[in-house]
């Protein structure tokens, strides 16, 4: 006999969750799109800048997460700690650097973040939200991409 079916399904997540989510994901399809669409050189610039900025907040906060996690703990544990921090110490760089190049390190870092956090999440209990941040980190990811290559 399978264990595996055993065990008890997840709870599914919030629809307002999933929705929220999905809202997030505009601001990159759309940064995406202007970049390949708007020709006028300061305004291509201002839109590859601004998805760059929105892609830095987002990799920002899912580090943040893992200070949220941390805090349920009397002793935190420190790859929760450490993890928390690192994603703001590569956006920040990236958002200074070149759009061609600092959307590659947020779209990298996006699914960094993923990888993180298909490790963390589970020993946290929160392991029934990583179907979700894969969804929004794969279409993030490639939105910055995209957006990478249209600079």
């Amino acid at each position: 006999m399978n264990t595996a079916s055993l065990q008890p399904l997840p709870e599914p997540l919030p629809a307002s969750a999933r929705r929220l989510g999905a809202a997030g994901l505009l601001p990159f399809a759309a940064g995406a799109l202007l970049v390949w669409l708007v020709r006028d050189e300061e305004a291509h610039a201002f839109v590859a800048q601004a998805l760059s900025v929105y892609a830095a907040l987002i990799v920002s906060f899912l580090g943040g997460i893992h200070w949220g996690l941390a805090f349920r703990h009397a002793e935190p544990p420190t790859p929760l700690l450490v993890w928390g921090v690192v994603p703001s110490l590569v956006a920040w760089p990236a958002v200074l650097m070149p759009p061609w190049s600092g959307l590659v390190l947020h779209g990298v870092m996006l699914l960094a973040c993923y990888a993180a956090d298909r490790r963390l999440y589970p020993a946290q209990g929160v392991a029934r939200w990583l179907t979700l941040r894969f969804r929004l980190s794969a279409v993030a990811a490639l939105c910055c991409f995209v957006a990478a290559a249209g600079t």
